[in-house]
């Protein structure tokens, strides 16, 4: 059995609870929970648009998508994150780069699980 598809996500709900409970900082993490879910989307869209994009034999613009959103991606939780630190206080730049670093290890380690259980061939149109 493969790990949720979306186990970020839910982690991303459970964060709320513990900032809440934690009295920890709110802007911490709607900045964080906003630049993941910004990313997410763009990672959804981008999957889509390069599987279309090997379908129709494109393996260079599809490589070409996926790696010029992975780059976006990371550059976009960033500054949300520095400018959560810098316009609020730091203790919220803190908190969304806390949140976002659990959030990535988290899908990083679900996809790798994903990849090694999913049956041979289905990954490859990826």
């Amino acid at each position: 059995m493969s790990p949720p598809k979306y186990v970020d996500l839910l982690l991303l709900a459970a964060a709320l609870a513990v900032f809440v409970l934690g009295g920890l900082p709110m802007i911490g993490y709607a900045a964080g929970a906003a630049a993941w879910l910004a990313q997410r989307g763009i990672q959804a869209l981008a999957s889509r648009r390069a599987k279309a994009e090997l379908a129709a034999g494109q393996r260079q613009r599809a490589m070409g998508i996926v790696a010029a959103t992975t780059l976006g991606r990371v550059w976009l939780m960033a500054t949300v994150i520095l400018l959560a630190g810098l316009l609020a206080e730091r203790e919220d730049g803190l908190a969304a780069a806390l949140l976002v670093v659990v959030l990535f290890t988290v899908s990083f380690a679900a996809q790798g699980i994903a990849h090694v259980l999913e049956p041979e061939g289905e990954g490859a149109a990826r």
